[in-house]
């Protein structure tokens, strides 16, 4: 697999307690990746289900490293990063399935412009179907238009008209992770992801700081993969339902306007309390914490515009 000194692209996946899928993900790898000079590197997050197993000893060639503790996402892509000699980075979600040998045509892409940063493929439903994988900057403005957009999609009626916007290789503001493709320069050169980032908006920040440095984020439908989307994230719902608000909430910290900030929490504010007030669960009660935790720093953002 990397038997020449120079490796072009080193494909990392970090996984959790996905024993279950990772079998189509590492198979479907091997089956088409075609290029001589790839490396693949494996982060296990402590898994408890026998996954490091599995990938010892069915997949030797692949370079395992077993974390102690469970850091996150953006975490366990930075440790594997640190070890690859790869030209290029493709972080690859344990929930993929490759139906092509894609990296060719991204690697094309990225020769053809040196201010292409990160590349995002088209990713499929496991019916083949189209599965929105961009989105607008995000703030109060493009949260808004990219749930629009998934709203609409429900819409058979409106499927073949956003379809039809996602034909040709454009620039976008937001790639998801699932399959994010990048110069290892530029994800050195930002520091990686942020890892105050557990789960949720990792991908987000990333493009919007690789934005700020000048580069271009490119989506192309000319090569795609499936993507099962969210099944670790299904066995923990309750916990990351919390950690995407966290998420969200330090993603409007760093990016955001004051009064966006505000906007937001206030908004979270309304809508858990009813939810508390109503229902009493217990996941609204511990959101209207983290949003009195991060009263303060909201109150002093306001007073100092």
């Amino acid at each position: 697999m990397n038997d020449q000194l120079t490796i072009s692209v080193s494909i990392i996946i970090v996984n959790y307690n996905g024993k279950q899928i990772l079998p189509d993900c590492l198979n479907s790898i091997q089956k088409f990746i075609d290029i001589p000079n790839y490396e693949i590197i494996f982060v296990d997050n402590a898994s408890s289900d026998s996954s490091v197993e599995l990938v010892a000893v069915n997949y030797p060639k692949i370079h395992l490293i077993k974390q102690i503790e469970n850091r996150g996402f953006g975490a366990g892509n930075n440790v594997g990063a640190k070890l690859a000699s790869g030209e290029f980075l493709f972080l690859l979600n344990t929930d993929t399935v490759l139906t092509t040998n894609i990296l060719p045509h991204l690697i094309e892409l990225m020769q053809a412009d040196p201010q292409v940063g990160i590349i995002g493929p088209k990713l499929l439903n496991p019916d083949g179907s189209l599965q929105i994988s961009v989105s607008p900057a995000l703030g109060i403005k493009g949260e808004y238009q990219a749930r629009k957009m998934h709203r609409d999609y429900q819409n058979i009626s409106h499927q073949d008209l956003i379809e039809q916007k996602f034909q040709e290789i454009q620039e976008v503001d937001i790639v998801v992770g699932a399959a994010f493709f990048i110069r290892s320069s530029l994800f050195y050169e930002l520091g990686g992801f942020d890892e105050n980032f557990f789960m949720y908006f990792e991908e987000s920040d990333l493009c919007q700081r690789a934005q700020h440095q000048g580069y271009k984020i490119i989506y192309t439908p000319h090569v795609s993969l499936i993507h099962l989307k969210g099944y670790s994230i299904q066995k923990a719902a309750n916990i990351m339902s919390i950690e995407y608000r966290r998420s969200q909430i330090y993603y409007y910290q760093k990016h955001r306007p004051w009064w966006e900030q505000l906007l937001l929490r206030i908004y979270l504010f309304y809508k858990f309390f009813a939810e508390f007030i109503t229902t009493n669960n217990p996941n609204s009660r511990k959101i209207l914490v983290l949003l009195f935790t991060f009263k303060k720093s909201v109150v002093k953002g306001y007073l100092s515009n």
